[in-house]
C-alpha cells in the first residue's frame, strides 16, 4: 500500500499550491500541542507552517490556537456549544460531532491523492457509519520500555511473557527499584494503559465486529493477573496504579527510577535528554510476544457551520504534503500518518529511532473512536479502572461495571441516532 501511494503523495506536495478561487477569507484552527515545553510548542509548528501557505495564497489567513491535550478538546465543545465551532480543529476524537451533522466528510474537504495516501488503517478508524470524518493526523503505537542500566546490573534481559516480565520485576524490586514495573492507570491516560494490557491478553474493549466485550473471561483474566502477580507483590511502585499518571510515570522513567513501562515515541526524546540509557520490545503477551499493540490516531476535523469548503480543502491539502507530515512526525517523535511519509522515514537513518514503532503500527489496533460512545466509555475507564487492581478489588466486578455502562451508552445513542 505505501509503495501503492507514493507515487499519489508527490502530487499532494503540489496540493497547497493552487488557487483558492476565493479572497479575504479567514480560518480559525484550534489544535493541540505535542510540545513538552515553549521551545518545542506546537505554535511554533503551525505558525511557520502558516506563514509558508499564506506566502502562497494571499487571500487567505489562517488564525492558530493550540492549547495543551487537558483542554484543547474542552476547548473546542465549548466553542461548539456556544455556535462558533473553528473551521478547522485538530483534537482526540470526532465522532459526536460527525453524528450531529457537524463535520465535512474527508472527501468533501480533501482532494483524491491526499485522500489516498492515508495509511488504510488509519482512515478505516477515522469513519462514522462507513463514511470517513476524522481525518488522521498523528499516530504512536506502544513498546515496553526498560532501563537498560538497572537490567544490566541485575543480569537480566528483556521480557517476552508475562511471567518473564513479573520475574524482571521482582528482581529490579530486590535491587531497590523504586518502580520495577510502572502501571499508569490514573486518570490521566488509564484508558491507553488498559487496552495495552487488553490486547496483551489477546481480548481489547471490543472484538473483531465493533462490539464492546469489556468484561470477557480473557479481560478479567488479565486484570487478575496484574492485581495479583504485579501490584499485589509490590512490583509497581510506591503509588497505587489508580493514583499514577502516565506524565508522571515518564518522568519516573526519565528520572531512572522505573525498570519497565510502556511507552510512546515521544518517551525516547525525554529519557535521552536526563542520559537514561533505554531498550525497547514488543509489548509482551500471556506465553509470548502479544498478536497486536495498541495505536493511537489524532485527528483532524473540519467543520461546515462558516462554510470555506474549498479553503480548508486546499490548507489541508497543504499541511499533508510529504514535507509537512515528515517535518511534524520527526519534530514530536510521532509516526506519519501517510504512505508516503512513511516510505520515508523507514528508509532513512535519521528516523531509525522510529522504527520498532513503525513496525508495530501494521498489527496496532486503535480505540474504538468510531463509536459515539467511546468519550464516556473512556471517561469511565479512567474513573474506574484503578479500582480493578486495588488490593480486595474484584476485576469481574469492575470490568462488569464498565461493560453496563457501555453497553447503555451505546444503546443510548444509538436511539437518537434512529430519531
Amino acid at each position: 500500500m505505501i509503495a501503492t501511494v507514493s507515487v499519489l503523495g508527490m502530487t499532494a506536495v503540489l496540493g497547497g499550491c493552487g488557487s483558492t478561487g476565493s479572497s479575504d477569507v479567514t480560518l480559525r484552527l484550534v489544535a493541540a500541542d505535542y510540545g513538552d515545553s515553549s521551545a518545542n510548542s506546537s505554535q511554533k509548528y503551525w505558525d511557520e507552517l502558516v506563514k509558508d501557505y499564506e506566502g502562497r495564497h494571499p487571500g487567505v489567513k489562517v488564525e492558530v490556537s493550540v492549547y495543551s491535550w487537558n483542554d484543547v478538546d474542552r476547548k473546542v465543545k465549548e466553542m461548539v456549544d456556544a455556535g462558533d465551532p473553528p473551521d478547522i480543529a485538530q483534537i482526540g476524537a470526532y465522532a459526536d460531532y460527525a453524528a450531529k451533522d457537524l463535520l465535512y466528510k474527508a472527501d468533501d474537504v480533501l482532494s483524491i491523492p491526499v485522500q489516498a495516501d492515508f495509511l488504510g488503517r488509519l482512515s478505516d478508524a477515522g469513519q462514522l457509519r462507513h463514511v470517513q470524518y476524522g481525518i488522521p493526523f498523528a499516530a504512536s503505537t506502544r513498546v515496553l520500555f526498560y532501563n537498560r542500566t538497572l537490567f544490566d546490573r541485575a543480569h537480566l534481559t528483556p521480557p517476552a511473557t508475562w511471567s518473564e516480565l513479573a520475574a524482571d520485576a521482582q528482581a529490579l524490586k530486590a535491587r531497590g527499584v523504586k518502580y520495577p514495573y510502572a502501571l499508569p492507570l490514573g486518570p490521566e491516560e488509564a484508558q491507553a494503559e488498559t487496552m495495552q494490557w487488553l490486547l496483551s491478553g489477546g481480548n481489547g474493549y471490543t472484538d473483531d465486529i465493533g462490539t464492546y466485550t469489556i468484561d470477557s473471561p480473557q479481560n478479567v483474566e488479565t486484570f487478575t493477573w496484574l492485581r495479583d502477580k504485579l501490584v499485589g507483590k509490590g512490583l509497581t511502585g510506591p503509588v497505587a496504579p489508580g493514583r499514577l499518571n502516565r506524565a508522571d510515570a515518564f518522568d519516573a522513567f526519565a528520572a531512572g527510577d522505573v525498570g519497565m513501562l510502556n511507552g510512546h515515541p515521544t518517551l525516547m526524546q525525554q529519557a535521552a535528554r536526563k542520559g537514561v540509557k533505554f531498550g525497547m520490545v514488543p509489548m509482551p503477551g500471556k506465553n509470548g510476544r502479544a498478536k497486536a499493540t495498541m495505536g493511537v490516531a489524532d485527528w483532524m476535523t473540519a467543520f461546515k457551520k462558516n462554510g470555506h469548503r474549498d479553503q480548508i480543502g486546499d490548507f489541508l491539502d497543504f499541511v499533508y504534503s510529504e514535507k509537512n507530515v515528515v517535518r511534524f512526525s520527526r519534530e514530536y517523535d510521532l509516526l506519519p500518518v501517510t504512505g508516503s511519509a512513511s516510505e520515508t522515514m523507514a528508509a532513512a537513518d535519521e528516523d531509525k529511532a522510529l522504527r520498532p514503532f513503525l513496525e508495530e503500527l501494521p498489527l496496532a489496533r486503535l480505540y474504538p473512536v468510531g463509536k459515539t460512545s467511546w468519550a464516556q466509555v473512556s471517561a469511565d475507564v479512567k474513573k474506574r479502572i484503578g479500582q480493578a487492581v486495588a488490593p480486595g478489588g474484584s476485576p469481574a466486578a469492575v470490568l462488569g461495571r464498565l461493560q453496563t455502562t457501555a453497553a447503555e451508552a451505546e444503546s443510548a445513542r444509538s436511539a437518537r441516532s434512529a430519531e
